[in-house]
């Protein structure tokens, strides 16, 4: 018999939600199989079976589970009795008896849908119909699908100030006034603090002239028949730098053998860009984008803004950016500093073109120009090294001819 632990998936979270079996209790599973789909702050990922087996589930679908917790076992065979659970709560059902399953659908449900756990208690906190929830119209209701619904509520009615209010109301009318923030945004704000808190950071940034790359880039567009703008030509352009400012690519390490702080180099530019189509903030990670096509690199960004509407990213499409790129390109924005996250040594911002006038000789001229930003890590990298790779950055997206001999 093999117990089957929970994976620790990432570094952020410290619980998932089992939201689906893809097996069947009593089933005959090997080694490798996906067995379980598991949702984390960010992400699903599909866990594949440790051993080979016959699966004997421990948890229902919609519970929590935690880093190493036994949510199943499997059996040599159909007829071995699975033993007494360790290693964690199984579950609770709804009367709270621990040891048996946790149910994903209220009494009385017919839909077939799963609630998950933090999502029911939500729905019960906030006193949510089932009928609401389930014209949704989706299989799965996790808590941030409470917390769309809530949001379109409307504000609980004002109580006169000399008409007395009970408790409960008072209560009620005060929950009303905060915001719940999503269990993604939550993970954020976690993230945010730690580099807030451990990294002492610096910023540098630099005006780049983007007419000609933005018509390269519209060119490129027809041409490849796939999105290519701005975002795709700095993730190429600064994959490129690599080799020459490997310190900006290099995972700050523990290893305290030298006089100082030491760095890891990155064998490829793994480029992480941020992705907010409104369900949460996501970072997923262009490969090796110094070596790729920009035909890929746009293929690559297509479609991340495509998994992040479903919000069906797994944990390794998250994972690895070398470097990370934070899109601000909504109209107006001017400027903006990005965190640098923990594990690397900076990032970079990109705002959205503006057309501004510049001298042109004897006349003047329209041009077009975006902010490019740098904030790093000021242990590793210095504000003269910050000024040259910008100065590189620069030069690639305002020398763009470059780019017609590397679209692939």
């Amino acid at each position: 018999m093999t117990d089957f632990r929970v994976p620790k998936l990432n570094n952020n979270d410290t619980s998932y939600v089992l939201v689906e079996w893809l097996a069947e209790d009593g089933q005959e599973v090997r080694d490798g199989d996906p067995v379980v789909l598991l949702e984390t702050s960010k992400a699903t990922e599909e866990v594949e079976a440790p051993a080979d087996g016959v699966l004997r589930r421990l948890l229902a679908e919609g519970a929590e589970c935690e880093p190493g917790q036994v949510i199943a076992r499997l059996l040599a065979s159909a007829d071995e009795p699975p033993a007494e659970t360790t290693g964690g709560n199984p579950g609770r059902n709804p009367d709270g008896n621990p040891g048996e399953p946790q149910t994903s659908t209220p009494p009385g449900d017919v839909s077939g849908v799963i609630v998950t756990a933090p999502a029911r208690e939500l729905i019960e906190a906030h006193g949510i119909a089932m009928e609401r929830v389930y014209a949704l119209g989706r299989k799965v209701i996790r808590r941030t699908d409470v917390e769309e619904l809530l949001g379109e509520q409307e504000p609980a009615s004002a109580v006169a100030d000399d008409a007395p209010a009970a408790d409960d109301d008072a209560a009620a009318d005060d929950d009303a006034q905060w915001i719940t923030l999503s269990r993604a945004q939550q993970r954020t704000a976690e993230v945010v603090e730690r580099s807030r808190r451990e990294i002492p950071a610096a910023f540098t940034a630099m005006n780049v002239d983007v007419t000609e790359v933005l018509s390269l880039a519209r060119d490129l567009t027809r041409r490849l028949r796939t999105l290519v703008g701005l975002p795709e030509m700095v993730v190429k352009a600064a994959g490129g730098l690599l080799d020459r400012f490997p310190m900006f690519f290099a995972e700050p390490g523990s290893d305290m053998r030298g006089p100082g702080p030491r760095a890891r180099r990155a064998a490829t530019a793994d480029v992480g860009v941020t992705v907010d189509v409104g369900r949460g903030l996501f970072i997923p990670v262009v490969r090796d984008a110094g070596n790729r096509s920009l035909a890929e690199i746009a293929g690559d960004l297509v479609g991340f803004r495509k998994t992040a509407l479903t919000g069906s990213f797994r944990e390794r499409d998250l994972q690895g950016g070398a470097i990370t790129l934070t899109l601000h390109t909504h109209d107006g924005i001017v400027f903006a500093v990005p965190i640098v996250f923990p594990g690397q040594t900076c990032a970079l911002s990109l705002t959205a073109p503006r057309a501004e006038v510049v001298q042109d000789g004897p006349g003047f001229a329209v041009r077009k120009t975006a902010t490019v930003g740098l904030a790093y890590d000021h242990r590793y990298i210095n504000g003269r090294d910050a000024a040259e790779f910008l100065g590189e950055l620069r030069t690639a997206l305002e020398s763009p001819a470059r780019f017609l001999t590397e679209n692939g």
